[in-house]
């Protein structure tokens, strides 16, 4: 049995806001996509998680994005994907 997570939340920001303090990036998101563990390996070398038109290779342990592809096509440049806070860590 897996203990990767099987689902992630990851936005879609523009890239000038990533660093801004106080701002959420979920309330800037231009896009959300919740993504489901497929069970494959990715390219990248990472688990390969898909849903809603996005298809992306995540490390689980850092929670960090390693690729990404949105609508079948590499995400736009000024734009940045990461993943949600979990729910009951982040501001309210």
């Amino acid at each position: 049995m897996s203990t990767e997570p099987q689902s992630f939340e990851i936005l879609l920001v523009p890239e000038h806001i990533e660093n801004l303090r106080g701002e959420s990036a979920a309330d800037r998101a231009l896009r959300v996509a919740t993504v489901e563990a497929t069970g494959e390996t990715g390219a990248s070398g990472y688990p390969r998680y898909r849903g809603q038109g996005v298809e992306a290779d995540i490390d689980p342990s850092t929670r960090t994005v390693e690729a990404l592809l949105v609508d079948g096509a590499e995400l736009d440049y000024g734009l940045v994907a990461m993943i949600a806070p979990e729910r009951g860590h982040g501001k309210h």
